[in-house]
């Protein structure tokens, strides 16, 4: 699906990654670290959406949290550090594949057992600094 690229578009976008950020932090502390990673991915993946959909880019597929971060930190000066901030989540544990299946784990580990060690309160603190540096990018346009 194309999404068709404007500032209302992407405040809907932004809306649900707020939304998806939100119930992440629900889930936290509640022994489910990688459903809080998994949320926070979806947050993060709609909020860099939204801020590709202001510039006037047609959002045709998935590129990736890192593809969207470079590409936004490149061409939006005031984006500078989203890319190392978006790293720093990916680093530990965000992801929409590794967090849902038992494939990317070796056997016989499942996903709810790969992230015992995550700082949930950590990783809800640093995907909220850039929900809100996308938002406040968002906003200028």
């Amino acid at each position: 699906m194309v999404l068709t690229p404007s500032v209302p578009e992407a405040l809907r976008w932004l809306c649900q990654a707020t939304s998806d950020l939100q119930a992440a932090s629900n889930d936290s502390r509640r022994c489910c670290p990688n459903w809080v990673l998994f949320k926070v991915h979806q947050a993060l993946e709609k909020a860099l959406v939204a801020a590709l959909l202001c510039r006037g880019e047609a959002f045709a597929g998935h590129r990736g949290l890192m593809g969207m971060a470079q590409r936004l930190e490149a061409e939006e000066p005031e984006l500078r550090g989203l890319v190392l901030d978006v790293q720093s989540l990916c680093d530990c544990g965000v992801d929409s594949k590794a967090t849902q299946y038992p494939s990317y784990h070796p056997f016989p580990m499942t996903p709810s057992e790969a992230f015992p060690s995550v700082d949930e309160e950590e990783v809800l603190k640093r995907a909220q600094k850039v929900l809100v540096a996308l938002k406040d990018h968002v906003g200028r346009k």
